[in-house]
This record gives structure tokens, C-alpha cells and sequence, in this order.
């Protein structure tokens, strides 16, 4: 089992800037690869970013490469996804999931609850 509990979401004006943290406890994997998704309502879930568990390898999505960024801290089992420039389309609720996988909701084996983001413009 793997727990995943996100933090550090909240109202940011557009253009700023929000760090979200995602902490690992359990039986975590080197394999595992920690994504981050999203959720705006009436939306599909959608993948932001990922980052390999074993070596750092990160991955970006199109749509927020150059202003989000990913990395870990594996002493503190804590994974982090750093966002500037934020838009309004960067709003919604953000979820860090594990899996074996990058970027496929339905290959995730455990999923934290969630954390909002709310972008003001």
C-alpha cells in the first residue's frame, strides 16, 4: 500500500507562482514513476507531469512545459511540482498518483485526494 496526501494549493493571481507537494509513505517502488494530474470541473482528468522514482527522468506536458517543473526528494519521500505563470486554464484540482507508468490515468495504482488550485485573473 502507498499513501499520497498533496499540499500547497490555493488562490494565486494569474502570472504567479505555487509549489504543490505530493508525500509518499508506504511501500514505495524504485519502478514507481509519480505523475501529477489535473481536474478542472466538467473536464476529463488530465496529465500534467511525471518524474521517475529511481533516477529523476522527468516528463512534462505540452501544455505547461517551460512553466511547471518536477523533481523529488527521495530522503523525504516528497515529490514536487513547482508552477509559474499560471493561467486561469491552470486551475483545478491537482492529484499525484503512482504506477508503473507515465501519464496514463487508468495505469495508476494509488492516487493522493487532491489539492486545489485557483488562478485569478
Amino acid at each position: 500500500q502507498v499513501q499520497l496526501v498533496e499540499s500547497g494549493g490555493g488562490l494565486v493571481q494569474a502570472g504567479g507562482s505555487l509549489r504543490l507537494s505530493c508525500a509518499a509513505s508506504g511501500r514505495i517502488s524504485r519502478n514507481y514513476v509519480i505523475n501529477w494530474f489535473r481536474q478542472a470541473p466538467g473536464k476529463e482528468r488530465e496529465f500534467v507531469g511525471a518524474i521517475t522514482w529511481s533516477d529523476g527522468r522527468t516528463y512534462t506536458a505540452d501544455s505547461v512545459k517551460g512553466r511547471f517543473t518536477i523533481s523529488r526528494d527521495n530522503a523525504k519521500n516528497l515529490v514536487y511540482l513547482q508552477m509559474n505563470s499560471l493561467k486561469s486554464e491552470d486551475a483545478a484540482d491537482y492529484y499525484c498518483a503512482v504506477g508503473y507508468v507515465v501519464g496514463n490515468v487508468n495505469g495508476m495504482a494509488y492516487w493522493g485526494k487532491g489539492t486545489l488550485v485557483t488562478v485569478s485573473s
